[in-house]
C-alpha cells in the first residue's frame, strides 16, 4: 500500500491507494481527491465569508500545476486561499459601525498594525506573525468603557467577539491592548498630559502605558 499527502488549507490527509495501480492512475486518484477537499474548503470559506476567497495551487512545489501531475509516490497538493483580506475587511467596517458619530474623529482614526508597523490605507497588508487593528484617538480606552452613550458597550471588545464568532475557523480574533507609538494626536497627548506620573518605575513604561491602546489582534 501507498500512502500521500495531500495538503490543503492546513490540514492533512492521508490517501491509501493500491499499490497494483498505475503511476498515472494513482496520480489521477489523487487529484480526484484533492478537488472533492477543494470543494469541501470552499464551501466552508462560503459559510464563514459570504463568499468564496481566490486560492494558488501547489503541486509538488509547483504553482499552478495540473494536479494530475502530482508524484504518486511521494507528492503534495497545497490549495491556500488569501482569507485574511476578507476579515481585515469586515473588522475595518465593524469598527466603523460601531463608533461614536458624534464628530467623525474617532470613526475615521482605526489603524491596522502589521507586527507594529501601521499599514497605509489601500496597501496590502504583509505577512506578519501578528495583526492589530487600534485607534489613534487618546480618548479610545474611554470610548471602551463605555463613557459614550453612541457605544455604550465599547467599541473593540464588541467587534472582537462578533469577529471571534464569524471568523473563528479562519483565525484566531480576540481582544487586547497594543501601544501605539508615532501617532501625532496620541503622542501630543501623552507628552502633555500628567496622568500615570507617578506609580511607573520609568518614564518608558509610563509612555507605554500612556499609548496603550484597545486593540482587535488577529492571529493565524
Amino acid at each position: 500500500m501507498i500512502t500521500t499527502n495531500i495538503d490543503p488549507i492546513s490540514r492533512d490527509v492521508e490517501l491509501i491507494l493500491r499499490d497494483d495501480l498505475s503511476p498515472n492512475a494513482r496520480s489521477a486518484a489523487i487529484a480526484e481527491v484533492a478537488r472533492a477537499e477543494l470543494k469541501a474548503a470552499e464551501d466552508k470559506n462560503r459559510a464563514a465569508l459570504g463568499r468564496i476567497p481566490s486560492h494558488q495551487t501547489f503541486v509538488d512545489g509547483r504553482a499552478g500545476a495540473a494536479l494530475e501531475s502530482i508524484n504518486p509516490d511521494r507528492g503534495t497538493i497545497v490549495f491556500e486561499f488569501d482569507l485574511l483580506i476578507d476579515v481585515f475587511g469586515w473588522i475595518a467596517d465593524a469598527l466603523v459601525k460601531h463608533s461614536p458619530k458624534l464628530t467623525g474623529r474617532y470613526a475615521a482614526s482605526h489603524i491596522l498594525l502589521a507586527d507594529g508597523v501601521e499599514v497605509r490605507s489601500g496597501e496590502q497588508a504583509p505577512d506578519a506573525a501578528e495583526y492589530a487593528f487600534v485607534n489613534a484617538q487618546p480618548y479610545a480606552r474611554k470610548i471602551e468603557r463605555g463613557l459614550s452613550n453612541q457605544a455604550p458597550d465599547g467599541v473593540y471588545q464588541v467587534v472582537a467577539m462578533l469577529a471571534a464568532r464569524r471568523f473563528g475557523n479562519v483565525a484566531k480574533v480576540r481582544f487586547s491592548y497594543r501601544s501605539l507609538i508615532g501617532t501625532s494626536a496620541l503622542d501630543s497627548w501623552a507628552r502633555g498630559t500628567r496622568i500615570g506620573h507617578r506609580g511607573h518605575a520609568s518614564a518608558q513604561s509610563r509612555n507605554d502605558w500612556l499609548r496603550r491602546q484597545p486593540a482587535v489582534v488577529v492571529t493565524v
